[in-house]
């Protein structure tokens, strides 16, 4: 599935309503801060549960944190510490736009994403998970 060339914005949006999932994770990207776009000569990069990020617009501009949960459904991202109080008085994360955010630091816990990164030809150190201390 391709994106519509067409300019109509009905056919803008039903292609939003019915973007497949790998479509979909593409369309969430956000802009990678100038320290970044140095070292990894791109200019954004799909967000992901664990990237650290910044909020450039709206209620919360200038907030940091990381990215908790990615919601390729609604296209919206949560970042941790975000939230609002609802009408009941518990407190929920909010929903983002990932075009208001900022990459400010990479999760390069994932394989296939150090790839994308060294298919430019950037020599990037994975990050290895942290590894699970067996008892004695």
């Amino acid at each position: 599935m391709k994106r519509p060339k067409s300019k109509k914005p009905r056919k803008q949006r039903k292609f939003l309503y019915d973007a497949p999932l790998h479509l979909r994770r593409k369309m969430l990207a956000a802009h990678l801060s100038k320290e970044l776009r140095e070292k990894y000569k791109r200019r954004s990069m799909p967000l992901r549960v664990g990237d650290e990020v910044e909020v450039m617009r709206g209620e919360f501009k200038g907030k940091r944190g990381k990215v908790v949960k990615v919601d390729l459904k609604k296209y919206r991202v949560y970042v941790e510490g975000l939230k609002r109080k609802t009408s009941t008085g518990t407190e929920k994360l909010v929903p983002l736009a990932p075009s208001n955010l900022k990459i400010t630091n990479l999760n390069l816990e994932d394989k296939r994403r150090v790839k994308i990164l060294e298919r430019k030809g950037i020599q990037v150190e994975a990050v290895a998970p942290p590894a699970e201390v067996k008892g004695e």
